[in-house]
């Protein structure tokens, strides 16, 4: 490799952008849920709270800003002579893995009960950090439709407890999230510099001048008194 391609190859190196990785553990999120058994490894299902559901493998897609939309679906299954209830659980994640917003959807005997878009970017929701601020939209969001789905007076015990269901599904999507350490750019080395050998001081050049000039006496001359 020749000089010109070594510098060209640094400088594409210096040049690229960095930046840490955010992903889903598919699988990880698969056994919390019991495992992805059903049709063909796509679906989990498992009982929770005297109902019993199904959740897909999420879909994801990146953000502009390097950080990930994942939607989750959800089913209440009912049994063979009654159809499912379905719910839709989105979640924004940055590029370091913090839930930026979420949004939750159920879909019940054709009707609908959607909850607010919840952002953690109030004053109080930037003072958290982490998992504090994770805790905070999740609880924020279910809260949210809980109520909604409280003015339908729901009655029936797998639909009611389906924020319940939903929760149990943001809590295990939110540990199945993460994130990895951003790589560092590749040291370049100086060149090594050439050894300075000490250079002798200059000898001065001793300066003869004769006797009898600039005021100085002349030499004596023998016999003279």
């Amino acid at each position: 490799m020749n000089r010109k391609h070594l510098f060209l190859s640094v400088l594409f190196a210096l040049t690229v952008p960095l930046g840490a990785g955010v992903s889903v553990d598919e699988e990880k999120l698969g056994e919390s849920l019991g495992g992805w058994k059903e049709r063909t490894g796509k679906v989990a299902e498992y009982p929770l709270s005297g109902a019993n559901y199904r959740t897909y493998r999420p879909e994801i897609t990146p953000t502009p800003e390097g950080g990930l939309f994942i939607s989750l679906r959800i089913d209440h299954v009912r049994g063979w002579l009654s159809s499912d209830d379905h719910a839709m659980l989105e979640i924004t994640v940055d590029k370091q893995g913090k839930v930026v917003s979420a949004q939750s959807s159920i879909a019940i005997q054709g009707r609908s009960v959607t909850s607010d878009v919840i952002r953690g970017g109030t004053e109080a929701g930037q003072k958290l950090a982490g998992t504090d601020r994770a805790v905070q939209i999740g609880t924020d969001l279910i809260a949210d439709v809980s109520a909604k789905m409280l003015r339908e007076k729901i009655v029936e015990a797998g639909r009611v407890s389906f924020p319940s269901a939903l929760r149990h599904n943001y809590n295990l999507l939110y540990q199945a999230i993460k994130t990895e350490e951003e790589p560092q750019a590749p040291a370049v080395e100086e060149p090594a510099k050439a050894e300075e050998k000490p250079v002798a001081p200059k000898a001065k050049v001793l300066e003869i001048k004769p006797y009898g000039t600039e005021g100085k006496p002349e030499l004596p001359v023998q016999g003279a008194e």
